[in-house]
């Protein structure tokens, strides 16, 4: 089978599981994130745009229901032997053959946890799958259950986040020559993700970053490309992924000579990020991360320019977004802990004055400082 693991690791990760719903008392959960179904068996399909959905007892009984061109890439990519199939066909209402299933797994009158909060769940299936089970029996919101158990890495994983840090490394190497006057965006996006490729590495989980000139403030992918002008602003995020694992980076790299406000929001983000590291540590949380960026660029006046999220968990995600549920936010209580794969990013966008900056790179926690998971350092690049 195309394992990503041994078989010890995925009755682990079960293991962890139904002992969170024991905790939280479900009787089941039904499974539409990808990233879970990945995570718990190995099931790894974009097979997520259409209806599909993994239904975990709290014994640990597992049972997939998808469509028939996922069969194959169920039973060779992941460790589930109950298999169910649903039929496309003219107003299909696959949550109907769900809540069959549920039945046959004995499941009625059962409280049953919900991934609401998913890529993998639409509106429309909302709806048919809360009909459905109106009076099946008690339906609850249990989008994070899975999530949280995923902030933590085991060695297993925090193999794959660290090849995919060098991967990352990898495609800034392969950049840094073409990023010049006359270079073409293109042949930099190009470079960058072939270097992920040539690697071994995956597609990442949302397109990469690149936009220079006035296209240097978003913090989006758009189509078009142009080309560098001789004095110009380039702004990239990227990620290398191994095994669907990420890690990050980010940069607002400055060709020909930078301006003073590119030096004054480059200080700005240099300090923010290395006060950060100070509190990336046991003892502290997701909002202290935020607090500690808000008051540094906020001292400096730069308030209006800044975001209002400065990173985020970072794991095995699938389209539209590498991001964990769990960001640097105000008030965000979520502790820090060990073996946690955390991008920080500092992101200044002065559209006064037309002006990027940004500095980022992903992080290892542990039981003291974070460890650097890029070979790169965080100083301003000027080509």
């Amino acid at each position: 089978m195309g394992l990503h693991f041994e078989h010890t690791e995925y009755a682990a990760r079960l293991q962890r599981l139904t002992a969170a719903m024991q905790a939280e008392k479900l009787d089941a959960m039904l499974l539409f994130a990808q990233e879970s179904m990945y995570w718990l068996t190995g099931y790894d399909t974009f097979g997520y745009c259409f209806f599909q959905c993994l239904v975990v007892k709290a014994d640990g009984t597992m049972a997939l229901i998808t469509r028939s061109a996922d069969l194959r890439q169920a039973r060779h990519t992941s460790i589930i032997d109950n298999i169910t199939i649903w039929v496309d066909r003219v107003n299909a209402d696959p949550t109907a053959d769900l809540k069959n299933l549920l039945a046959d797994l004995d499941l009625l009158g059962s409280t049953i946890g919900v991934e609401y909060d998913t890529h993998g769940m639409t509106g429309r299936v909302a709806r048919l799958l809360d009909n459905q089970l109106a009076t099946f029996g008690e339906i609850v919101d249990a989008s994070h259950v899975v999530s949280r158990l995923r902030l933590v890495k085991s060695a297993a994983e925090l193999a794959h986040v660290e090849r995919a840090a060098v991967l990352a490394d990898d495609a800034l190497d392969a950049a840094l020559p073409l990023i010049r006057a006359g270079g073409d965006e293109a042949d930099i996006l190009a470079a960058m993700q072939g270097a992920v490729f040539a690697g071994g590495g995956d597609y990442p989980a949302n397109e990469f970053i690149i936009g220079s000139g006035p296209d240097a403030l978003l913090c989006r992918y758009k189509a078009g490309r142009r080309r560098l002008d001789a004095e110009d602003q380039l702004t990239l995020e990227w990620a290398g992924a191994s095994a669907h694992y990420h890690a990050a980076m980010m940069r607002t790299v400055v060709i020909g000579e930078p301006t003073s406000r590119h030096r004054e929001l480059y200080s700005a983000c240099r300090e923010t990020i290395e006060a950060i590291e100070e509190v990336l540590t046991p003892g502290h949380t997701f909002g202290d991360v935020f607090d500690t960026h808000a008051r540094i660029i906020d001292a400096r006046g730069l308030t209006r320019h800044r975001l209002n999220a400065c990173g985020y968990s970072l794991g095995a995600r699938f389209s539209p977004s590498w991001m964990e549920h769990q960001m640097f936010h105000l008030g965000n209580p979520q502790d820090i802990l060990p073996d946690m794969s955390l991008f920080v990013h500092m992101i200044i966008m002065d559209s006064d004055s037309g002006t990027a900056m940004s500095l980022g790179h992903t992080y290892l926690t542990t039981e003291t400082a974070p460890k650097v998971l890029s070979r790169h350092s965080l100083d301003m690049i000027n080509l």
